[in-house]
């Protein structure tokens, strides 16, 4: 297990989008720091920032305060800052190709489409950091999917978050304190 490890929520900030399938990764980091008992304070860039100790390890956890699609600025500046590599990094976000609430970690690979992802890989210069993506479906037959995933959950679904979330931060968990093969392991469905 590392020493230190950035663990990175997407999402977009403000009021507006606080309830959105594009910000389950800004509610997992929420509801992982909110477990800890820790609080987000401003970081050194335009990010958000936590201090957990997990296991002996310190987990910085971020909120880029940048919309979606510049969040990779944001990250790129807190690994150069904690002198972290991408080796160091778990980016959390939604994921349309997944069906809602399916988890998927991985340990590199492409943006499949998603523009937060998108940025990061272009700041880092890498594809070679782990993700978990979280499903949010992808019913937007009649809507545009950035209408799709900008809108509010169904009411089901906001029942159904709550658990989507629990799981989400249990991999988050798992992959400080494990590793990724594990965490792959124990919660990609």
């Amino acid at each position: 297990m590392p020493d230190k490890l950035l663990v990175v929520g997407l999402g977009n900030p403000g009021r507006r989008y606080a309830e959105t399938r594009h910000n389950v990764g800004f509610m997992a980091v929420d509801e992982l720091v909110a477990r800890e008992q820790g609080s987000f304070k401003a970081g050194r860039g335009d990010y958000l920032l936590c201090r957990l100790k997990l296991e002996g390890c310190e987990v910085l956890v971020q909120k880029p305060l940048t919309y979606m699609n510049l969040s990779g600025g944001a990250v790129q500046h807190a690994l150069h800052y904690f002198k972290l590599t991408p080796a160091e990094l778990l980016v959390v976000g939604d994921d349309i190709h997944l069906p809602f609430g399916r988890l998927r970690l991985r340990p590199k690979g492409s943006d499949g489409g998603h523009n937060g992802l998108s940025s990061v890989i272009a700041s880092l210069g890498t594809e070679d950091f782990a993700r978990l993506r979280i499903g949010v479906g992808n019913d937007f037959v009649n809507r545009t999917q950035a209408d799709y995933v900008l809108s509010a959950f169904t009411e089901q679904e906001r029942l159904d978050v709550v658990e989507v979330i629990r799981r989400a931060v249990e991999a988050i968990r798992c992959f400080v304190e494990s590793g990724i093969a594990a965490a792959m392991n124990l919660y990609n469905e």
